[in-house]
């Protein structure tokens, strides 16, 4: 091997610090100089062979210069970006990691002291979400040390402490992963015109063996890597830059709301489907059905008050709780953007109107229609009203309202209209983004600002196809991939672009009486399971590929495929 690649294992081969070390402050002291030393041999020096990341065009509008390690373990991206801010700004902005980057769920700073250089020693514990229902979130357990350097260049970096015996108890981290983070950080360097150089490393090691074979490109991949953590730390900065937009009046939005309570619309809905797809026992969720043969997974969540991760003086209180429906499956040869743009703009084509109805009258009155609900009937109008964007444009939050109409004669006056907040990412064909999503939740028409929100929708993470790419079995999910086993080769007639897979992952919630439990768990599964099938019809319609592009069996006549059909036939008639 060469120098460069033996540097580079160095870092990963190196036994992690043991907790001996790390019991007092110079043992501390002494992890934290040399995880410094490693760091910095791979911001500015040639301890990891870096090379362009693919997809990334440098120029006047892109947010930083990107690189990604082919030859090194674990996974590791490097980034390099002009950011308008003073360094002291940067790491106390990079720092509240999870103020701006919505994968990260918790992070605690449990022991903070000096490191007698003017510097600071961190042990910091954090979770992060999983990003589909099929693999178990991660945490680390590391030390964060931040110092300035003789230059002037401030220094902030990070790396795992010891194993998964260290860090809180083991009851609060049973569901996760305990993953690895080699030397990684940030190295800010002030510019005499103001504004700062920012060099940023991430080199992980996410613990792939533990995800099914069918997802480990999302786990062994540099380029997911990058796309998913290192590009963000630079957008986190461009959120700044947005901020001063909005106050010198740059940025206007839409419907006289405040900018902050827009971005905090935003990451509730974010953070509420993050929650969903992952259904954390410690936010009080628990699965009903556990035996692996279902398709479609229900969680129960029998929380008194749910407010979606926001601080709200009165939250919403429900009788019996939320239930989740969720599930994920496997797509081939649909592009996630173009998937996505169609859902969004096409919720006709998969989306029930009395579900939606029942979900808004349950939170706008705290009251249960179901199944006693006021006959109505969708009219097929869905208006969208954006509110705001991100300067790049890359997430939308807007208003939907959908138009209905009563079915009797007594009602015919009332607005049966019903109002979605949603948020839409990952629509631009050319973005080089980790997913597209596409997340909304029922709100009422008078819009209040601590509205009560239960999130739902798709997110279609993209998988890095291989020329030797697993051949699953044809399922609805991905369950059945779930044992790891010898990979298969392609049949030979397979065309090129039968390669470009991605896993889509739907969540529901409805909330529920306790009366109404039953009801409602069985209208969800086969609600989720209808909304399974319309995307499968959607998703072979826009394949460029002309092929099959979900990994699921052909319907039949009792299917819900046809069923569905059957009932969008009767719905035109009606209209």
């Amino acid at each position: 091997a060469s120098a460069t690649d033996a540097s580079c294992d160095s870092a990963v081969t190196t036994p992690q610090h043991s907790l001996r070390n790390a019991n007092n402050p110079a043992g501390l002291l002494s992890i934290a100089e040399e995880t410094l030393a490693e760091f910095l041999s791979k911001a500015t020096g040639t301890a990891v062979n870096w090379v362009q990341m693919p997809g990334m065009k440098p120029g006047p509008d892109s947010v930083g210069i990107f690189a990604i390690s082919q030859s090194c373990s674990g996974v590791a991206a490097r980034a390099c970006g002009l950011v308008s801010l003073e360094p002291t700004k940067i790491a106390e902005i990079l720092k509240d990691r999870p103020s701006w980057f919505r994968d990260c769920r918790k992070l605690e700073v449990f022991t903070m002291f000096p490191a007698g250089n003017g510097g600071t020693i961190e042990l910091v514990y954090t979770q992060m979400f999983a990003p589909t229902t099929l693999a178990p979130a991660r945490d680390f357990w590391t030390l964060r040390y931040t110092t300035t350097l003789e230059n002037g260049s401030l220094v902030v970096c990070e790396r795992s402490l010891s194993g998964s015996g260290a860090g809180p108890s083991v009851a609060s981290a049973a569901q996760f992963v305990r993953a690895e983070v080699l030397p990684s950080g940030y190295l800010i360097r002030p510019c005499e015109g103001g504004g700062s150089i920012i060099h940023i490393v991430d080199q992980l090691n996410l613990e792939a063996w533990s995800v099914p074979e069918v997802l480990r490109p999302l786990y062994e991949s540099s380029k997911v890597i990058a796309q998913k953590m290192t590009i963000p730390y630079v957008k986190a900065l461009r959120y700044v830059r947005q901020i001063a937009q909005e106050t010198s009046g740059e940025v206007v939005y839409s419907l006289g709301r405040q900018p902050a309570v827009l971005r905090t619309f935003s990451q509730r809905l974010s953070r509420g489907f993050n929650e969903a797809i992952n259904g954390f026992n410690e936010d009080g969720w628990s699965i009903m059905n556990c035996d692996g043969t279902e398709d479609v997974i229900i969680a129960i969540n029998s929380s008194k008050s749910l407010s979606n991760g926001s601080n709200l003086s009165t939250g919403l209180s429900f009788l019996g709780g939320v239930l989740c429906a969720k599930a994920s499956m496997l797509l081939q040869n649909v592009p996630p953007a173009v998937l996505v743009r169609f859902l969004r703009e096409h919720r006709l084509e998969w989306a029930d109107f009395n579900v939606d109805a029942y979900s808004a009258a349950s939170l706008k009155a705290g009251t249960y229609a179901y199944p006693g609900m006021r006959p109505t009937s969708f009219t097929g109008s869905q208006i969208i009203m954006p509110l705001g964007q991100t300067v790049e444009h890359e997430e939308l939050l807007e208003v939907i309202r959908l138009e209905g109409q009563s079915l009797t004669q007594e009602d015919a006056f009332l607005s049966r209209d019903i109002h979605l907040l949603q948020i839409c990412s990952g629509i631009d064909d050319n973005a080089v983004g980790a997913c597209s999503e596409l997340v909304f939740a029922p709100i009422d028409e008078m819009f209040p600002d601590d509205a009560a929100l239960l999130s739902s929708g798709f997110r279609i993470i993209p998988l890095e196809s291989k020329p030797d790419s697993l051949a699953t079995n044809r399922t609805l999910d991905l369950t059945s991939s779930l044992e790891v086993g010898p990979a298969t080769s392609q049949a030979a007639g397979d065309s090129p672009c039968q390669n470009a897979r991605s896993v889509l992952t739907i969540a529901f919630q409805f909330p529920f009486d306790t009366n109404l439990q039953d009801n409602v768990l069985t209208m969800a599964r086969q609600y989720v399971r209808s909304v399974i099938s319309s995307v499968q019809r959607i998703a072979m319609a826009i394949s460029p590929c002309g092929s099959s592009p979900t990994i699921g069996p052909k319907p039949s006549p009792g299917s819900p495929e046809a069923l569905t059909l059957a009932h969008w036939i009767c719905q035109s008639y009606r209209q």
